[in-house]
């Protein structure tokens, strides 16, 4: 049997806009691990393994954010899975404590990004083809391109073939934005935290119809990180009451029906609900298991077909669960009690490892004001299009 991997300890930075603090990508890599380090309350010189997150920069720059916290010589590997990227760190974090190779591994996540909307390429250069071209394509058959930014245009593009598919709403939509922004107001870290209401939302500025500012994820600057460790390692250092389980966790790819012409399609969906699937068989645990979800909101549309991909309501219901209130406190699940990337921020490096340290808080009963009451099960859900989707279930570890 495979060994028990758990989070004993997390940190991150505030999210913030990009060039608002005069700081660099090793000065927030620095800040996060020192956190997660103090948080599960060990020393640097006990970690084995780093894998270390980030999208926009050089080879390499994992080991120089590594070397702020220490030089004792360990491997560091540099991951990039777009914006699934803090995720997959995580899971090789697991993996490697799993598989037995270790027993105290870090998994960290940073982006130091620039002002202005995203291109379609996260950290692409030089004359490479592009490894989303053909998600492009796709999108472009069936919508032209205008001067829009790119992913806001496929994934509203994804919104309006769901619109004209199911008759979803652009008020459906602008209440993930509503619900996740009010969630913010609550989270320190969050690079914004003011609340809108659903005429505010709908009255911004369009970025590309249906999508309105507030219900886009904005470039962010900041870096997050998590300490995966053994159940040997627990034991022995007395942190059972830090202890968050990893029960399981799974990465998929596209398959073929991503590129069926369907703009739902080729955002991701499939690959989420194939992740869904493998990770509550993994589990043992179901979707109405889980408690807490911090989930892929890059968009608002994403939202909505990741409920849907995660079987909270069936294929073309995601605009009316958001409507009846099934995803905020006091509904069937608390879905982005940390504002989400909408409103916390998407360093793209740093975001999955977000994701990981506030259930790990929630499911601890450290979330202070935006605390789900008595949560056990807590679930992520990280994408990255060309494509990773990266899931994990978590509770509270049983000694």
């Amino acid at each position: 049997m495979a060994n028990k991997a758990f989070i004993v300890g997390v940190g991150m930075t505030k999210f913030e806009k990009p060039e608002s603090r005069d700081w660099n990508y090793f000065d927030m890599a620095k800040e996060a691990g020192t956190k997660a380090l103090a948080d599960a309350g060990i020393a640097y010189d006990l970690v084995e393994q780093a894998p270390v997150g980030y999208c926009f920069g050089s080879s390499t720059q994992g080991q120089r954010a590594i070397y702020e916290l220490g030089l004792t010589g360990i491997p560091v590997y540099n991951v990039n899975n777009n914006c699934a990227t803090g995720s997959t760190a995580l899971m090789m974090a697991r993996q490697f404590v799993e598989g037995g190779l270790n027993d105290c591994v870090l998994a960290l996540g940073f982006e130091k990004m620039s002002k202005g909307a995203m291109g379609g390429d996260a950290g692409a250069g030089g004359f490479a083809a592009s490894p989303v071209g053909r998600h492009y394509g796709i999108m472009a058959a069936k919508y032209p391109f205008v001067m829009a930014p790119p992913t806001a245009q496929i994934f509203g593009n994804a919104a309006r073939e769901h619109m004209e598919r199911y008759g979803t709403t652009e008020e459906q939509l602008a209440l993930v934005a509503v619900k996740n922004h009010r969630h913010s107001v609550n989270n320190p870290y969050a690079q914004f935290q003011d609340e809108y209401s659903l005429e505010e939302i709908l009255a911004a500025r369009e970025i590309h119809a249906p999508l309105t500012k507030f219900q886009c994820s904005p470039t962010s600057d900041g870096a997050a990180a998590a300490v995966v460790v053994s159940e040997r390692f627990v034991i022995e250092h007395g942190l059972q009451d830090k202890a968050v389980e990893i029960v399981a966790q799974t990465m998929t790819t596209d398959t073929e029906e991503a590129f069926d012409g369907s703009i739902i399609n080729v955002v991701g969906k499939p690959m989420s609900r194939l992740a869904a699937q493998q990770i509550y068989a993994a589990s043992g645990l179901g979707i109405e298991d889980v408690d807490v979800i911090e989930l892929h909101d890059c968009f608002s549309i994403n939202e909505i077909l990741t409920y849907e991909a995660l079987g909270m309501a069936a294929d073309g219901e995601g605009g009316k669960l958001i409507a009846d209130g099934a995803t905020t406190y006091g509904g069937k699940w608390v879905v982005n009690p940390s504002g989400g990337l909408i409103s916390k921020g998407h360093p793209l490096g740093a975001t999955g490892l977000a994701q990981a340290a506030e259930i790990t808080w929630q499911l601890r009963g450290e979330a202070d004001a935006r605390q789900v009451a008595d949560a056990k099960v807590g679930l992520t859900h990280n994408i990255g299009l060309g494509g990773a989707a990266v899931m994990g279930v978590y509770r509270k570890g049983q000694f």
